[in-house]
């Protein structure tokens, strides 16, 4: 097996509705894997398909080695999951649940009690362990759910959101623990996030999907660096929108911006600025607020979709 995941073509419809919709992925081992999307893209049902939890209706995807669809047992022994609304039951503690997991893997009884241990070192819930799941904070039960899906020392990783509704204390203790997992032991991890800096902070490489198609794929540096210009994005009253928008577009492309702003791709670069300043006052424009960007993953999104991921708001229509 030369990728530990390989999908072509992979199909799911509801009816007419197309979730995922002709995905083709490689994710070669040891990778942190990243897919990036906003809700109701296919990120979730595409992790579904892989995780052999929904059966495609087109196309073929394997994982470690196996095809989801006609090998699923195999499929399931190799793969550890965490998914964004898995239920974990609160009147057990910590403990409990790791050897509980361990044994319905069959993991020698003899082994149950130091695995258990080491995961719950791993994720720094040693002293938690003893206490019911229902008592611990949203980023204990996540880190939990970590420990719960490498029991039985995964091939392959699949984390769907995991960080969604954590503070960003917690974001980043899970975040520095998906990065030892990779480092020390190779696993290959498949991420799925809503978050750009997740991706940006996590990801050899990351593809962004978009009503169940791959809109982009690459290393993020590369991503970013194929959009080009900085963006210039600037804040003025709505009555003068429109003549902002005639003024910047003289020195550089439009990009997609929330309501209330105008936003170019500044193509002299930082050092155009002042000249758009410059423009705009002699227009008359007062501006409110400036921002001058350089090329993010929210920048690739919206060079691909005509639309922004981040905040989740339309762009201006002109």
């Amino acid at each position: 097996m030369t990728n530990p995941i390989e999908a072509e073509g992979l199909r799911r419809s509801f009816g007419d509705l197309h979730a995922v919709d002709g995905v083709d992925l490689a994710v070669p081992q040891g990778e942190v894997f990243g897919f990036l999307g906003p809700n109701g893209a296919g990120k979730s049902t595409t992790v579904r398909i892989l995780t052999t939890l929904l059966r495609p209706t087109g196309g073929t995807a394997r994982v470690a080695g196996f095809d989801v669809a006609t090998q699923p047992g195999e499929v399931r022994r190799r793969i550890g999951v965490a998914l964004q609304d898995a239920a974990i039951d609160p009147l057990m503690t910590g403990l409990e649940l790791l050897r509980l997991q361990a044994v319905l893997h069959g993991i020698p009884g003899r082994d149950v009690a130091a695995r258990s241990a080491d995961l719950l070192e791993r994720v720094a819930l040693t002293e938690a362990g003893d206490r019911r799941v229902g008592t611990y904070s949203g980023g204990m039960r996540r880190r939990l759910d970590l420990a719960l899906s490498l029991v039985h020392e995964p091939e392959v990783l699949f984390l769907d959101e995991p960080t969604t509704g954590l503070d960003p204390t917690s974001r980043m203790s899970l975040w520095e623990e998906v990065r030892n997992l990779n480092q020390q032991f190779g696993t290959t991890v498949f991420l799925t996030t809503q978050y750009l800096e997740e991706a940006d902070a996590l990801a050899e490489r990351v593809a962004i999907i978009d009503g169940g198609k791959i809109v982009r794929i690459g290393a993020p540096s590369a991503l970013k660096a194929a959009v080009g210009a900085p963006t210039l994005r600037v804040e003025v009253a709505h009555e003068m929108l429109e003549l902002a928008r005639r003024t910047m577009v003289k020195f550089g492309e439009e990009r997609p911006a929330r309501r209330g702003r105008i936003a170019i791709g500044l193509t002299a670069g930082t050092a155009g600025v002042s000249d758009v300043l410059v423009a705009l006052g002699d227009a008359g424009i007062t501006v409110h607020h400036v921002e001058l960007d350089e090329p993010s993953l929210d920048d690739v999104f919206a060079d691909a979709t005509g639309r922004r991921l981040e905040g989740g708001e339309a762009p201006e229509v002109s």
